[in-house]
């Protein structure tokens, strides 16, 4: 356990909190009707992005994939923002063009994720590869499922990164469910870590819903990565408590795992070592999630009240151009 200060602690403890209120904001004006397309939510996991962008630069970059809206926010897009994207508004990172999970922001070095899942880990291994050539100490960081290392993308990625020894940390979230697939029948063997041995490069498997073991495996790989020690594949074991989208009811998951897991949950888990420790107290929390609350009371009213972008705006930004959308 790293031995963090108490403004440190409380600013992840802020910042899982912001990631686990800002979905549940979500998935209220889901069933509002409100949102345009599917939703895909984290419910469980918020350790995992909280853990790894805490160790991030301005100048780093990430690719996250549809389950990382936290890596969004702590990345740096404003909640008001990332709420107006989701609601497809003018006013969102892609001018209303898709939901979260198209979207980007070159100024604060995200990649805007694909459908295709893992498919933009070669996409990272060549961002990173680029931080080598010109002698910068940036890094890029991927996220993806234990789904998606089943991919080709992913085994050539992961072999281009070791060739050349990337400055990369690669990030799975490994929650036991490709959308309905349960990891027995994805892969043959228990851990994607071991994967990257073949790569030439280290693999460690951790906790998923411990913000001390996400903090400190990422600390690692990251040093190791500005230090010119090549790539790192940390697999998090942790758990979707919630279906794949808003839309699943996810009955194909046992009640009993379900519960299982809940009772691991990473925010309540890192709330009683705070409370525990002294350095959490009501009055503290309840400031924190006051303060929560009313920025997204902020972000929604400011979502709702964008417009939505005008028809003869749709063929803008199709080709690449020096203005970011």
């Amino acid at each position: 356990m790293p031995a963090l200060p108490k403004k440190k602690l409380l600013r992840l403890y802020h910042d899982m909190m912001l990631t686990r209120m800002f979905e549940d904001r979500l998935s209220k004006l889901y069933r509002q009707g409100k949102i345009l397309g599917g939703l895909y939510l984290s419910t469980g996991q918020e350790a995992i992005p909280v853990g790894t962008c805490a160790h991030l630069r301005e100048d780093d970059v990430i690719s996250p994939v549809h389950r990382d809206l936290g890596a969004f926010l702590i990345k740096g897009i404003e909640p008001r923002f990332l709420m107006a994207q989701i609601l497809g508004k003018e006013t969102g990172p892609s001018k209303g063009r898709d939901s979260f999970l198209h979207a980007g922001s070159k100024r604060l070095g995200i990649i805007p994720p694909t459908s295709i899942l893992a498919s933009t880990i070669p996409i990272a291994a060549g961002v990173a590869f680029a931080f080598k050539v010109r002698g910068e100490d940036s890094i890029a960081v991927s996220y993806f499922g234990e789904g998606g290392s089943n991919r080709g993308d992913f085994h050539e990625g992961l072999n281009f990164a070791g060739i050349h020894k990337v400055p990369l940390v690669l990030v799975c979230e490994n929650n036991k469910y490709a959308y309905s697939t349960p990891v027995e029948k994805e892969m043959a063997i228990c851990c994607v870590s071991y994967r990257a041995e073949s790569y030439g490069f280290e693999g460690v498997t951790i906790d998923g819903n411990d913000i001390f073991a996400v903090y400190d495996a990422m600390e690692k790989a990251v040093e190791k990565a500005r230090n010119g020690g090549g790539p790192t594949l940390i697999e998090c074991m942790t758990y979707r408590i919630k279906g794949h989208s808003e839309h699943d009811e996810a009955k194909y998951q046992p009640a009993e795992e379900k519960e299982e897991w809940k009772q691991k949950d990473p925010i309540a888990r890192f709330k009683k070592f705070l409370t525990e420790s002294g350095h959490l107290g009501e009055s503290e929390e309840q400031d924190i999630i006051d303060k929560i609350a009313s920025a997204l009371d902020e972000a929604v009213k400011f979502a709702e009240e964008s417009p939505f972008p005008p028809g003869e705006d749709a063929l803008k930004h199709v080709f690449a151009t020096n203005e970011e959308p």
